[in-house]
């Protein structure tokens, strides 16, 4: 590899929207991320709705109003 173009690969944190940390290693000094796996419905087993400008209650009034 050629010296002196690569970043610098040092110690990172990642701090999850749910408040779980995980140290790494990284380019970065701190990564946020929305979902983690321990948040994350395929790792979790639970399901989440995760609600943005009323999307969810907007599909649920379309799909009521379409079943009738």
């Amino acid at each position: 590899m050629k010296k002196g173009i690569h970043p610098e690969y040092t110690n990172a944190k990642i701090v999850c929207g749910c408040g779980n940390v995980i140290e790494t290693r990284a380019t970065a000094k701190e990564l946020r991320v929305d979902i983690c796996s321990a948040c994350h419905p395929f790792y979790t087993g639970t399901q989440k709705l995760i609600d943005t400008a009323g999307r969810v209650e907007k599909f649920r009034r379309r799909q009521a109003k379409a079943a009738k």
